[in-house]
């Protein structure tokens, strides 16, 4: 619903979805800045892969082993695509101080999540979550080649637009809709900000992969989950208090991201 209002508001957005059309329709007779693989438009199915899996995964394995087993498929995942040169970024060699700075992020989240509530280890449900995190990266890099070939706007559209309907599909087939209902939804306004959100992570993946690459925009996404963690146990009233493991794992994913970084 955001992203249609903003259709009316943002002519980058305009501009661009028609510049993907027309690249689409007229295939190899296109200009070659908007000449996309057909693959190339599906990076929002990587974002439904992930929705899906942590819907299935959490349950199961707990909050901290999800988020440890997606980081660490995220940061394998990163190295991958940078290397073979997936993202708009372009092709970025495995070199110590980037496979360091990936290590050092697994480390930082290993230990950002010391302490927390584990569910049942099941090794199915760990690769799972693995595989969810390298979909994110695939995502990233997908998504910032369709920007690099239109604008961020149109492809944080398209990134909904490919995604959205086969998660819908998805939930239908996994019996989503036969629930019922809540008989009373919550009452603060903020609870349903969580999509908004969503659109505002999409887009900032799509401008920071076409410049660092996916790698470090994973690591820096991952410092700013943890120091926003840590701000959220602070101020919100009769939450759980910050955590030493928690602070220093927020910490340590932005020393990730400097190494990860060093020529």
């Amino acid at each position: 619903v955001l992203l249609l209002g903003a259709w009316r508001f943002v002519p980058s957005m305009r501009k661009g979805l028609r510049e993907l059309w027309r690249g689409w329709r007229n295939g190899r007779r296109a200009p070659r800045g908007s000449r996309l693989p057909w693959w190339g438009y599906l990076g929002g199915l990587g974002g439904m892969f992930f929705v899906v899996s942590a819907a299935y995964t959490v349950p199961v394995v707990g909050v901290a082993v999800f988020t440890i087993a997606q980081v660490t498929g995220n940061s394998a995942g990163g190295l991958v695509v940078d290397r073979v040169g997936l993202s708009p970024a372009g092709r970025l060699r495995l070199t110590g101080p980037r496979v360091a700075g990936a290590l050092i992020g697994v480390a930082a989240v290993v230990l950002s999540q010391a302490g927390r509530p584990v569910g049942d280890l099941a090794v199915g449900f760990l690769l799972l979550g693995v595989a969810a995190g390298a979909a994110v990266a695939v995502q990233s890099a997908l998504n910032g080649r369709v920007s690099l070939a239109s604008s961020s706007a149109a492809a944080t559209v398209l990134n909904y637009l490919t995604g959205t309907p086969v998660l819908v599909l998805v939930a239908a087939v996994a019996g989503a809709f036969t629930r019922d209902w809540p008989s009373a939804w919550p009452t603060q306004w903020y609870l349903y900000l969580g999509g908004i959100f969503g659109v505002a992570i999409v887009t900032i993946l799509v401008v920071s992969v076409r410049v660092v690459g996916v790698l470090r925009t994973g690591l820096v996404v991952v410092a700013g989950q943890l120091v926003g963690a840590v701000l959220l146990d602070a101020v919100i009233p009769g939450g759980a208090r910050p955590t030493w493991p928690l602070a220093a794992g927020a910490a340590l994913t932005l020393v990730a991201a400097w190494v990860a970084g060093r020529r």
